[in-house]
């Protein structure tokens, strides 16, 4: 049985060609400052994003982790989304790595209102933990990969610069934002002090994410990273598949896009499917069942029996993902999948 699945950009697997790059990479000691891949990879990373330094890390949650480490000492709050990834899959770790506290609000398709972050902002007060940083999220993996618009970040923006705040961005999917609005990273970028972004979900390499920032920061995120066991030593093989998805899978997310929109509007003509179409810019697709007569656990598990894999998001909600193995045919076979299922 032919397999499509679209449960994460996560799952795919490096070409023969990123194999090949990654086989003949040149390596030393990263942990030295010598491994002569890695340090191409972070001067292209500090470039793309406008900002003196960056770091590789092995993941996104490394990546993130380390940076609020680095902006914020036991004890502070950090301002994010209600359902961003820090808060909702990163186990714990502000509060267990760095110890701090995170201040959650309910943002719209993952936007924050202004007004509300300035309201969260807590008083010079003894009685307070104080508030320290920001944290943003581009793409909103939970709100279906919306794009959070540089217009309404400036905002933001505006309101950390008043209150003398540092600004996170967890960009892991800052690729597909950049694509879908036009917007280059390096202009999303100069609204942060610090950035994350990721090469192991649209780009497709197969691990590693980094940290951008100032020289001062990526020192400090440097300390953190040791400490959280981060030093890999010969990673260059690792950067080389990074290097080769930015230059080979970064601008063709366009067709991720245009095929989790497909799928989307197909799904909003079948009983029982539920496709906000605002949710849907870019290769994320949230899909509301409540108005079928199963959750969305059973739903899955029945895609799963007919070769379509997906994950429940909640007992009414079921996530899809386009990445670079999925072609139109395989978005063509998940809708006769899902048009059986619901009159099977």
């Amino acid at each position: 049985m032919q397999i499509v699945d679209l449960r994460s950009d996560t799952v795919t697997q490096p070409s023969a060609e990123m194999r090949a790059v990654m086989a003949a990479a040149p390596v030393g000691d990263d942990v030295f400052g010598e491994d002569p891949t890695i340090n191409e990879l972070q001067t292209k990373m500090a470039e793309l994003t406008g900002k003196e330094a960056a770091l590789f890390t092995a993941s996104g949650t490394q990546a993130n982790q380390t940076a609020i480490r680095a902006h914020t000492q036991p004890g502070d709050e950090v301002i994010c989304e209600g359902w961003a990834h820090i808060y909702n899959y990163e186990a714990g770790a502000p509060a267990a790595l760095a110890g701090v506290q995170l201040h959650p609000i309910n943002g719209r398709l993952g936007v924050l209102d202004p007004d509300m972050v300035e309201a969260a902002i807590r008083p010079g007060d003894h009685h307070f933990a104080q508030t320290r940083l920001i944290s943003l999220e581009n793409t909103h993996n939970r709100w279906g990969g919306t794009v959070y618009p540089l217009k309404e970040i400036k905002k933001i923006r505006r309101i950390a610069r008043k209150h003398r705040l540092k600004m996170h961005l967890d960009g892991a999917r800052l690729w597909n934002a950049s694509i879908a609005s036009g917007t280059s990273i390096k202009e999303f970028a100069a609204q942060f002090d610090s950035v994350s972004m990721c090469f192991s979900k649209g780009l497709g390499a197969p691990t590693g994410s980094v940290v951008c920032g100032s020289r001062k920061f990526i020192d400090r995120v440097h300390l953190y990273r040791k400490m959280y066991g981060g030093g890999m030593r010969q990673a260059g093989i690792l950067a080389a598949g990074a290097l080769y998805a930015i230059e080979h899978n970064f601008e063709r997310l366009t067709e991720d896009h245009r095929r989790i929109k497909a799928l989307a509007e197909a799904l909003n003509q079948l009983p029982g499917f539920v496709v906000n179409m605002q949710t849907v810019q870019t290769n994320i697709l949230i899909v509301d069942t409540s108005l079928c007569r199963k959750k969305a656990p059973e739903i899955v598990e029945e895609l799963t029996e007919r070769g379509i894999k997906m994950i429940a998001f909640s007992p009414t909600r079921i996530r899809a993902v386009a990445h670079l193995h999925i072609t139109d045919n395989d978005i063509d076979r998940t809708i006769e999948v899902m048009k059986k299922l619901q009159t099977g």
